[in-house]
C-alpha cells in the first residue's frame, strides 16, 4: 500500500481523505494556501506544505506547486477530491511525468466523460439512453437556435465543459433563446475558457438520479445503488437522500444495469458516478458522468457500509475489488444537507466571517462532515459549503425526523447559514410526501413568502 498521500485540496473533503489515509495507516500531507493556514486539515496532517496566495489560481489549482510539493515530500500519490484539480487532465499529465500515482481515474477517462457532448455520443453508441439534444457542440447562437427548433421547446443549454450549474440556461421560448444562449456561453468562458455549447431537450419535472460505481484495473464493474438528489437550486444540489424512495427494484436494476454500461463503455477505472434524469412516466436519461468522488457520496456510505475513500486508495494502488454486485446490498434511508455559510434571505449572498460560536449535533445516526470550529474563519475566496450533515434512519420517514432533530441541534454564531432553510426544506409537505423535481425549491420554498 501507499506510504504517504498528498491531499490536494481544503475544508472538509481534505480532512475526509486525511482520516481514510490514517485509518489504512497511510501517511499524510496536506496543502494549504496563505487563507487557509488556520484550517483543521493543515494540524491533522503528518505534514504541511503552503502552496501560495488564497487566489485558487495561484494555490489549489496551482500544478506546478501541487506536483512540487508532492516531490519534495516523497508522496507516492495524490487524492485530488472533488472540485479544484480533480478533473484535470493536466495534473494526470503532471502526475504520470514525475511517477506519481493520481488517485481517480485516467486521463481518457476524465477527457472524454468531461466533455459532454463527447461523453453524449459515446453512450449512444453504447446503446445507453440519452436525452434528446444536438449531436455536437456549437458556438454560433444562430445554428444553437435551428437545432433547438428542431428539438422542440422547452430546451437547456449547456456548457460542453461544463459543471455545477454553471454555463446552463433554461429557455421556453424562441425568441429568448439567443440573448439566453449568449449569457450561457459567455459563462463558460469565464469559467472553463471554451465557449462550445450543446442542446438539449428539457425533461420536465424530473428527478436527478445518480449512480455511484467503482471499477477497478482488472475488469470489475459494480454499483452501490443510487442517490436522488433533485433538491437543487440553481443546478447546485441542497439535499441529497440514498436510495431514491420513489423508484421500483425493478426500476433500478435497469438502471443500475445502465449505469455499470455506461462505464465500461470507456473502461472506467475507479470512482465515478452516472447520473441519469428521471421523468414522471420513469424513463430514465444519462445527462453526464462525473469522474471523481461526489460530495454526497456518504449517503451511499450509511447505507451500504463502504468507505468510497479507501476504495479509491486501494483501486489506485493495483488492488482488486473485494466486493461483487449481490453482496451490495443498501440498509435503511440516508439524507445529506450541505451547510453553507450564506444568507437564503438576502438572496443567498455569501456570508463569510470568524464563527464565533459552533455546536455540533450527534446522537445515534447522526454524522458531521464539517471543518469549521469556534473562532473559525470563513474565507471569502472559496466555495461557501462549510460541512455536510448526514443521517441515517430505518426508512426515509425516519431519517427525516433524524434529520430534523440534527438540523435543531446544530449551532453557529456570527455568520448567517442557511440550516433555517434546510428545516423550511423538511417541514414542507411536498418533500414529505416524496413528491419533489429539480425545481422544487424555486416552486415550494423559495417562491413562498414567509
Amino acid at each position: 500500500m501507499f506510504k504517504k498521500i498528498l491531499v490536494a485540496n481544503r475544508g472538509e473533503i481534505a480532512l475526509r481523505i486525511i482520516r481514510a489515509c490514517k485509518d489504512m495507516g497511510i501517511q499524510t500531507v496536506a496543502v494549504y494556501s496563505e487563507m487557509d493556514t488556520n484550517s483543521v486539515h493543515v494540524h491533522l496532517a503528518d505534514e504541511a506544505i503552503c502552496i501560495g496566495p488564497a487566489p485558487s489560481k495561484k494555490s489549489y489549482l496551482n500544478v506546478d506547486s501541487i506536483i512540487t510539493a508532492a516531490m519534495v515530500t516523497k508522496c507516492e500519490a495524490i487524492h485530488p477530491g472533488y472540485g479544484f484539480l480533480s478533473e484535470s487532465s493536466k495534473l494526470v499529465d503532471a502526475c504520470n511525468l514525475n511517477n506519481i500515482k493520481f488517485i481517480g481515474p485516467y486521463k481518457e477517462h476524465i477527457e472524454k466523460m468531461g466533455n459532454k457532448s463527447e461523453a453524449r455520443k459515446t453512450m449512444i453508441e453504447a446503446g445507453v439512453p440519452v436525452v434528446p439534444g444536438s449531436q455536437g457542440s456549437t458556438n454560433k447562437a444562430e445554428e444553437a437556435l435551428e437545432i433547438a427548433k428542431g428539438i422542440g421547446f422547452p430546451v437547456m443549454i449547456k456548457a460542453a465543459s461544463g459543471g455545477g450549474g454553471r454555463g446552463m440556461r433554461i429557455v421556453h421560448l424562441e425568441d429568448e433563446f439567443i440573448e439566453k444562449f449568449n449569457m450561457a456561453k459567455s459563462e463558460s468562458i469565464t469559467a472553463f475558457n471554451d465557449d462550445s455549447m450543446y442542446i438539449e431537450k428539457f425533461i420536465e419535472e424530473p428527478r436527478h438520479i445518480e449512480f455511484q460505481i467503482l471499477a477497478d484495473n482488472y475488469g470489475n464493474t459494480i454499483h452501490l445503488g443510487e442517490r436522488d438528489c433533485s433538491i437543487q437550486r440553481k443546478n447546485q444540489k441542497v439535499i441529497e437522500e440514498a436510495p431514491c424512495a420513489a423508484i421500483s427494484e425493478e426500476l433500478r436494476n435497469k438502471m443500475g444495469e445502465t449505469a455499470i454500461r455506461a462505464a465500461k463503455a470507456v473502461n472506467y477505472i475507479n470512482a465515478g458516478t452516472i447520473e441519469f434524469l428521471l421523468d414522471k412516466y420513469n424513463n430514465f436519461y444519462f445527462i453526464e458522468m462525473n469522474t471523481r468522488i461526489q460530495v454526497e457520496h456518504p449517503v451511499t456510505e450509511m447505507t451500504t457500509g463502504i468507505d468510497l475513500i479507501k476504495e479509491q486508495i486501494k483501486i489506485s494502488y493495483g488492488e482488486k475489488l473485494n466486493i461483487s454486485q449481490d453482496e451490495i446490498k443498501p440498509n435503511g434511508h440516508a439524507i445529506e444537507c450541505r451547510i453553507n455559510a450564506e444568507d437564503p434571505s438576502d438572496n443567498f449572498r455569501p456570508s463569510p466571517g470568524q464563527i464565533e460560536g459552533y455546536f455540533s449535533p450527534g446522537g445515534y445516526g447522526v454524522r458531521v462532515d464539517s471543518h469549521i470550529y469556534s473562532g473559525y474563519t470563513v474565507p471569502p475566496t472559496y466555495d461557501s459549503m462549510i460541512g455536510k450533515l448526514i443521517v441515517w434512519g430505518k426508512n426515509r420517514n425516519e431519517a427525516i425526523d433524524t434529520m430534523k432533530r440534527a438540523l435543531n441541534e446544530i449551532v453557529i454564531t456570527g455568520i448567517s447559514t442557511n440550516v433555517e432553510f434546510q428545516k423550511r426544506i423538511l417541514d414542507n409537505e411536498s418533500f414529505l410526501e416524496n413528491k419533489i423535481d429539480t425545481s422544487f425549491i424555486e416552486k415550494k420554498i423559495v417562491s413562498v413568502k414567509l
